[in-house]
């Protein structure tokens, strides 16, 4: 697990870099667009497509789903609180809640899986994704956004977005053909698998491109430690302890757990900043966890192994 976060971390590093530097006078903001839209419309749909139309689907991705469902909910009630207790302004308080919730179970979390279990380890990581945390994402995140952050937008958004979202599309077509046992042609195979190629590349250096590290972040840092301790600790020993009740074992039990280990997913700025919550305790929430989780995944791996 250590190698393979080294060579994450390596990515991550890149997008850093380039941050810093600016190579060919490109700035960091338009290069992360367009890196993430190429992966969102058409990279990361091409993997779905091609991960879930060969995996063996069955009563282990609704013990998945009902994982990553129940760390969603864990990381809720437990953030919320926290920020009651803590007397946090409206805005802090929505932003740090979608921070501890929903873990990068993606964008960060398939190359972990992908790395350490193979093509298996992909198929989990979507399903924990597609299964339960964008859908919950896109109508459970977005109510605390929107009660949270600025009602003026909430006429802005329909849940119905949701299904706007490509990978969803490639989801469900996936889920068809797997369903009718409809074999893949070879060269429909081959096409797609030039396309998941680029995804963990390029979802990993946007994600550098996405963490903030000014000077002024760290004065959030005491602030960050309950979403730290719920996103990286608490949410995953009890998901560990739910997929024991459910009969989750091996590596399938280890992955799912690793899923919900995942720091602060990156899409929640976008939410953020539509509706009015504090970007910067986000971006700073993505930063210090995506940072710790070097040191808190390899801690998980090891004890589940």
């Amino acid at each position: 697990m250590l190698n393979v976060l080294l060579q994450m971390a390596a990515l991550i590093l890149c997008g850093v870099i380039w941050k810093l530097f600016k190579p060919g006078g490109l700035d960091p903001e338009p290069t992360r667009k367009a890196l993430t839209s190429l992966v969102y419309y058409l990279l990361l749909p091409a993997l779905v497509l091609s991960v879930l139309w060969r995996a063996e689907l069955g009563t282990n991705s609704l013990l998945i789903a009902a994982a990553a469902a129940f760390g969603i909910f864990i990381g809720l009630i437990l953030s919320s609180l926290t920020c009651r207790l803590c007397k946090l302004k409206s805005s802090v308080a929505g932003a740090l809640i979608l921070a501890a919730t929903f873990p990068n179970a993606t964008y960060l979390g398939l190359p972990v899986l992908e790395a350490t279990y193979g093509s298996w380890g992909r198929s989990v990581a979507i399903q924990y994704d597609l299964f339960a945390c964008t859908p919950l994402l896109f109508t459970i995140g977005i109510w605390v956004a929107v009660k949270m952050g600025s009602k003026a937008d909430q006429s802005s958004y329909s849940y119905l977005d949701l299904m706007k979202i490509p990978a969803i599309w490639a989801l469900l077509l996936a889920l068809i053909l797997n369903g009718l046992d409809i074999p893949m042609p070879k060269i429909i195979a081959d096409i797609l698998g030039l396309l998941e190629r680029g995804v963990v590349p390029l979802m990993l250096i946007s994600l550098g491109l996405s963490l903030e590290w000014q000077r002024s972040r760290w004065r959030q840092l005491p602030g960050l430690i309950p979403t730290v301790l719920i996103s990286l600790l608490i949410i995953p020993a009890l998901v560990l302890v739910f997929a024991n009740a459910l009969g989750l074992g091996g590596d399938l039990r280890a992955a799912v757990v690793l899923e919900a280990a995942m720091p602060s997913m990156v899409i929640g700025i976008v939410l953020c900043d539509r509706f009015n919550l504090d970007v910067g305790t986000y971006a700073g929430a993505v930063s210090v966890t995506t940072a710790l989780s070097m040191i808190s995944l390899p801690l998980w791996y090891g004890w589940l192994s």
